[in-house]
């Protein structure tokens, strides 16, 4: 009896002592950030991992379909946000985005190393992160195989020797098909631009509901030899993508870039803070975050576009196989906005119906 008692109360002791140790406090949950974007936004894991561990945040990120759907949804949620930081806004919606007004303004002082010519938005709403280029991409060896040239401009592609050959993304549900559109519209314009596109159905221009189906089942490169055309309209990033993706270990690419001064389309891609979002401060870290070298080296061989900061520096695949071309066409982006439904619609009429 003695010994139980002597164990009880040596317990007893020994939670007394316990319960009036000092208990550390623990560790706060780090804040969460949503960023938003299209489907195609892409980061290295390492990149995430240096913003969280410097804010002390956790990233959430949330994708909401193409482009135009995204910033649809946006807009429907403006009064309760689904996210903090939106990236994804192109010029091609640029107006659309300014209009709805969802987006707070931020200056970040990241911009003065983005040249001015990206800075589409004096209003600091919408800041660039990134360009790329579309343009038509060719099989050069299917070419010297056919014993046919390259063309060389978008004329050509209505003659009769590349009958058959072009296969491109329908203007409507792609976003490099719409810039291609807008493309021919800047280079024909409004009263020809029709009569090109029916220039091209009648040499068999091939439409697809989206740039991957266009690029990897019917492209003889992106399809490994199975597609049955050999141009496709899509970015001047694409041969170098072309090598680092090559299943057969290729140092050069296969296909090669056509950018006529005047017919490509150059995209730019924004970032901007949801107005409504009460997370603001938090919200200018990302931005800034965004904007500075380390995330802008990384957009190239994740998202195979170019980035807006000037001081990023290029991978060599880029510097030795992307071309950034001169000249783009060039349409303002409220000029877009105001006309872009009835530009499509007018197409779909002619192409599809």
């Amino acid at each position: 009896m003695f010994q139980r008692t002597l164990l009880i109360l040596s317990i007893m002791a020994a939670l007394f002592v316990t319960a009036c140790q000092p208990v550390a406090p623990a560790a706060p949950e780090p804040a969460i950030l949503t960023l938003a974007s299209h489907d195609s936004f892409a980061v290295s894991e390492d990149v995430v991992a240096a913003f969280e561990e410097q804010h002390g945040v956790k990233l959430q990120f949330l994708t909401l379909g193409d482009a135009g759907e995204a910033l649809n949804k946006l807009i429907l949620s403006a009064d309760a946000p689904l996210a903090d930081v939106f990236f994804g806004v192109d010029n091609t919606f640029l107006s659309r985005a300014l209009n709805a007004d969802v987006f707070a303004p931020y200056a970040s002082p990241l911009l003065s190393q983005i040249p001015d010519e990206l800075k589409l938005d004096a209003s600091n709403r919408l800041l660039p992160v990134d360009y790329g280029f579309v343009n038509l991409n060719a099989d050069a060896a299917w070419f010297e195989a056919a014993g046919i040239p390259l063309p060389e401009t978008l004329d050509d592609l209505a003659k009769p020797e590349y009958a058959g050959l072009l296969v491109a993304p329908n203007p409507a549900t792609s976003s490099p098909g719409l810039a291609f559109l807008l493309t021919t519209i800047a280079r024909f314009g409004e009263d020809g631009y029709l009569d090109y596109w029916q220039a091209l159905r009648d040499n068999d221009v091939l439409i697809t509901g989206g740039w991957s189906e266009a690029y990897f089942e019917h492209f003889t490169v992106g399809s490994g030899g199975t597609g049955d055309r050999p141009l496709v309209v899509s970015y001047s990033t694409s041969p170098p993508a072309d090598v680092l993706y090559a299943a057969d270990g290729r140092t050069e690419p296969a296909s090669v870039n056509i950018s006529p001064p005047g017919e490509t389309f150059r995209q730019v891609e924004f970032i901007g803070i949801l107005k409504n979002s009460p997370r603001q401060e938090l919200a200018h870290t990302l931005v800034d975050f965004m904007l500075d070298t380390a995330f802008q080296e990384d957009i190239p061989l994740q998202m195979f576009v170019y980035p807006a900061n000037a001081n990023a520096e290029l991978p060599e695949l880029f510097v030795q196989f992307a071309q950034a071309p001169a000249g783009p066409a060039v349409l303002p982006p409220d000029a877009i906005e105001a006309s872009r439904d009835r530009w499509i619609s007018a197409w779909t009429d002619l192409m599809l119906r």
